[in-house]
This record gives C-alpha cells, structure tokens and sequence, in this order.
C-alpha cells in the first residue's frame, strides 16, 4: 500500500509540473546570453507555453510539444521502448540540467564523436529514436520531424544560430569515482524502485501508456544509448532523481544523492540487461572511446 501511495504521489508531481508549465505561474529567472562572437545579448527567459498561442505556428509547436511528450504512443512504428522523448528530457526540455532544448537548436549541426562526423538536428533527433527509444528513424522532412523541431526553436525564443543561453543541459559528475553496483544495488532499492520498478520494468497507467520508462530489460533503452553509460546516467540521476525528495521546482528532484551514489546507481541499472544495438560497431570510428562505454 505505501508503495502504490508513493507511486501515485510521483505521478501527481509529475502531472502537476507539465499543468504549471503549461500555466506559466509567473516571471521566470533571466538568463545571460553570449552570441557566438562571446558578444553579450539580450537576457533569455523559459517561456510559459501560453505564448505558444502567439505564434503563427502555433499548431506546428503544439503538435511538436505532444510527440515529444507522448512519443511512444503517437509514433508507435517508431518506438519500440517503453520511452517518450521527455522520459528523459525534463518538463518539456525547459529544465537546467535536466537535458533540456533550450540551446539545441542554435547549436547544430555539430561534430559528434560518436559518429566521428559533424551531424544535424534531424540526425541527432534519430539517434534519439534508434538508441534511447530503441526503434526506428523518422524521415528528416517528415510533418512529425519539423514539428519537433519547431517546438525546439520556440523554446529557443529567436536567439540566434550560435548563441547560447547560460544554462547547462547536464550536470557534472566526478568520473575518477570507482563504481560499486552492489551498493548501486542497494541504492536502486531504497531510491528508484518505488517509480521504476523492482525489476526495472518501468510503471503504466491503466491504458498501458508510458507513466515512468524502464530502466532495462526489453522495454527499455537500448546498449547504444548514452544513459547505458555510467557516468552519462550518473550525471542525469543526481540531479534529477530521485523524484518528490525535495522542494526543488518542478518535481521535487535532485538535492538527495552523492556523485558517488549517483555512480553507484548508475552503474548498476545501466549494466542490467538491454536490448542490443547492432549498428554499435560504428561508433567511434575515430577513437577516444569514453571509458563508460558499453562496447
């Protein structure tokens, strides 16, 4: 019973943090911008999705905004994980340090060591389908794609290509740290188990829709996704998770867990088993493989 009341709690946070967003409660924090000159700008506020509505594509945004919350069951052909984009990308992509779009936009095409090769937005969101979502790519001039991406370019409320609002898309975590699944074990248990699951398998609601994503086994993201990395997850975990630990806008997260709790964790969901990716043999062509990685 205390389990299905803390679950139920969760959900709720998580319903109550998209209606705020959605509201726009009030002024929000301003941030510093530099162009890609390091020139100073005009300072950058998270805009309420009310302003949505202002826009002469405003339909094209909307519909945006829904697949990237809803992914798994507005694109099921090409989403064979239990995962929406935003599993991962916190409160629509607006939270810092919750992989969030504020600077994605203006910052591609970009060089990907991964793919040892500079790669576009489209590129990079199909990585997002084919690793963290295990499924399949959209067609880079699809409606769905344009959308999604012009839901990134609102967030990014015209600044322009190059610039950056400063605001960090993840956070730091000590990699010299030696992991230690069995205490990640222990952790997993005590923090993450209540959400995700005590097998990792994730929660659905009564209509089998994405509530909180898996943590592994076949539901979940695939060997060749970057949370299959430790400190990668590390990195996403202390400062995200666990969920209602604490006041923390907008989900009570973070403030709860040491980098090397976060590792320890880490280390253990992300080496339980996941579906396999075979086109990993082309990863890193260049080399410098990170040390976390899987392969």
């Amino acid at each position: 019973m205390r389990t299905t009341a803390l679950v139920l709690a969760c959900a709720s946070l998580c319903l109550q943090a998209l209606a705020a967003s959605a509201a726009g409660p009030g002024p929000t924090p301003a941030y510093r911008v530099k162009a890609a000159d390091g020139s100073a700008l005009p300072e950058y506020r998270i805009p309420p999705d009310a302003q949505i509505d202002r826009h002469p594509n405003a339909a094209e945004i909307r519909y945006g905004q829904r697949l990237l919350n809803d992914t798994k069951r507005l694109l099921p052909d090409h989403v064979g994980a239990a995962m929406n984009c935003n599993s991962c990308h916190i409160a629509q992509g607006k939270q810092p340090l919750g992989a969030n779009y504020i600077n994605t936009v203006n910052s591609f095409p970009q060089m990907n060591p991964r793919a040892g090769k500079v790669v576009g937005l489209e590129q990079r969101i199909n990585g997002c389908f084919m690793r963290s979502m295990n499924g399949k790519p959209l067609p880079v001039d699809s409606r769905e794609m344009k959308a999604m991406i012009a839901y990134m370019k609102w967030l990014a409320q015209d600044m322009p290509h190059g610039a950056r609002a400063d605001i960090a898309s993840t956070g730091k975590i000590d990699e010299s740290l030696v992991p230690d699944p069995v205490r990640g074990q222990r952790i997993y248990a005590e923090q993450c188990a209540v959400c995700h699951g005590t097998n990792g398998e994730g929660q659905k609601d009564a209509r089998g829709h994405v509530v909180f994503p898996p943590l592994w086994g076949d539901e979940s993201f695939n060997i060749g996704a970057g949370l299959a990395r430790t400190y990668k997850a590390a990195a996403f975990v202390k400062y995200n998770m666990p969920m209602g630990a604490g006041r923390n806008p907008p989900w009570g997260q973070g403030g709860t867990l040491s980098d090397q709790d976060a590792v320890d964790v880490s280390e253990y969901f992300t080496h339980m088993p996941r579906p396999d990716f075979p086109a990993k043999a082309n990863d890193w062509p260049n080399g410098k493989k990170p040390k976390d990685a899987r392969y």
